[in-house]
């Protein structure tokens, strides 16, 4: 990767990174008031954001309501920002008010391998061993053996046993297609809580990594009690070479300084936008280098193999409780296999990307691609906000 001295920023607008319907949407974020030194539960309303602090302290407590779109809607609030001068804010300054992760107690989890595409990638890091320059080969053998035998098939039925009895009759059965096509997900921890940034931040990608890329998701926001309250985007950075030498590096691949995003809003589930909403969104993905590269890729919710609330039930439930709730990225159809920096290598990240993940329901997540002990440190944790929140009197 090249050196990330000179760092270009986004340009983002109310109206580039809002939904399309935002005027029907009951959107929730987070604000980082610098009046009082800690962050706000707010409402989007059109380009306003209105503080609902006094009325949920955290993003947390109000899932739990059972009004929450109408509070979000129609509460009386207290500070009013505008909505282009919080996404005018220099990423990392504390002394300006700007948009954070708009989630905060939620434990933050992460489906993976639910696409068969992308399923297949996993497949390629593990038989290569997370070297970049055995990926055209590999891909290759993995495609004349396979073919479209995924295609389609349900994850725990008998059509996946028998998927799973050819590939390893030809020596092709990896872990990654057990959970894949096997009967139960992988879901993982992919972060601590609080520890996501939000649009227009840095994202972190660590600095040993050679092979990488974005992981545009559609993210869930679930209850206490194991209910979906709402949707947004997120960026699941994913460290091809690291994992793909072993799958038993997930944390060290997976959870790095700001390498988790998520945002812009949390639009919360209503009579316009249903689970069936979410079960059919397109998303997509546009990359913009410093040296005038561009990569486009798209992921469709409409191709996951495992439905959501199957993969909630293998989150929550009796085996396991989250009593301040949950997120969960749903897994992404994105696998890029275009060359960029050689031939056969497959693409990574250049320090500088600019990363734009985008659904008209949702709006847009917008971040820059930064080495992971570059990026602003992480300070603000539990404790923190439990400290600010009752200097504040709101608890």
């Amino acid at each position: 990767m090249e050196s990330a001295a000179a760092r270009p920023r986004p340009v983002l607008t109310a109206g580039s990174i809002l939904p399309a319907d935002a005027d029907r949407a009951a959107l929730v974020a987070r604000v980082h008031n610098p009046e009082c030194d800690g962050p706000c539960v707010a409402a989007v309303r059109g380009e306003q954001v209105v503080d609902l602090t006094a009325i949920a302290p955290t993003v947390s407590d109000l899932m739990e309501r059972d009004d929450a779109a109408a509070v979000v809607r129609e509460a009386d609030g207290g500070h009013v920002w505008r909505l282009d001068e919080l996404l005018d804010a220099p990423a990392g300054r504390r002394d300006v008010p700007h948009l954070l992760a708009p989630v905060d107690l939620h434990v933050i989890k992460a489906a993976g391998v639910t696409f068969a595409r992308s399923l297949l990638e996993r497949v390629i890091e593990e038989r290569t061993g997370g070297d970049p320059a055995q990926a055209a080969r590999v891909r290759a053998r993995v495609g004349q053996v396979v073919g479209g035998t995924l295609d389609g098939i349900r994850p725990g039925s008998p059509e996946a046993d028998k998927a799973k009895e050819l590939l390893v009759s030809e020596g092709l059965w990896s872990q990654y297609l057990e959970v894949g096509i096997g009967p139960d997900p992988e879901v993982f921890t992919k972060a601590p809580v609080l520890s996501a940034v939000g649009t227009g931040a840095d994202i972190g990608v660590l600095g040993a990594s050679v092979w990488n890329n974005p992981e545009p998701e559609a993210v869930l926001v679930v209850d206490s009690r194991g209910r979906v309250r709402g949707a947004t985007l997120g960026n699941d950075v994913n460290l091809r070479d690291i994992e793909g030498r072993s799958a038993l590096l997930l944390s060290r691949a997976k959870d790095n300084n700001a390498s988790c995003a998520i945002g812009p809003f949390v639009r919360l589930l209503d009579e316009d936008f249903d689970l069936d909403t979410v079960r059919g969104i397109d998303i997509d993905l546009r990359i913009d280098g410093t040296d005038g590269y561009v990569l486009r890729g798209s992921s469709s919710m409409r191709e996951i193999s495992r439905d959501v609330l199957d993969l909630v039930a293998a989150t929550h439930g009796p085996h396991h409780q989250y009593p301040d709730g949950f997120v969960l990225f749903t897994g992404t159809l994105f696998a890029p296999t275009e060359d960029r920096q050689a031939p056969g290598a497959g693409f990574t990240h250049e320090y500088g990307d600019i990363v734009r993940i985008s659904s008209p329901r949702l709006g847009a997540l917008v971040n820059t691609v930064v080495p992971s002990e570059q990026a602003a440190p992480w300070t603000f944790g539990v404790r923190a906000l439990m400290r600010n929140l009752a200097q504040r009197g709101v608890l």
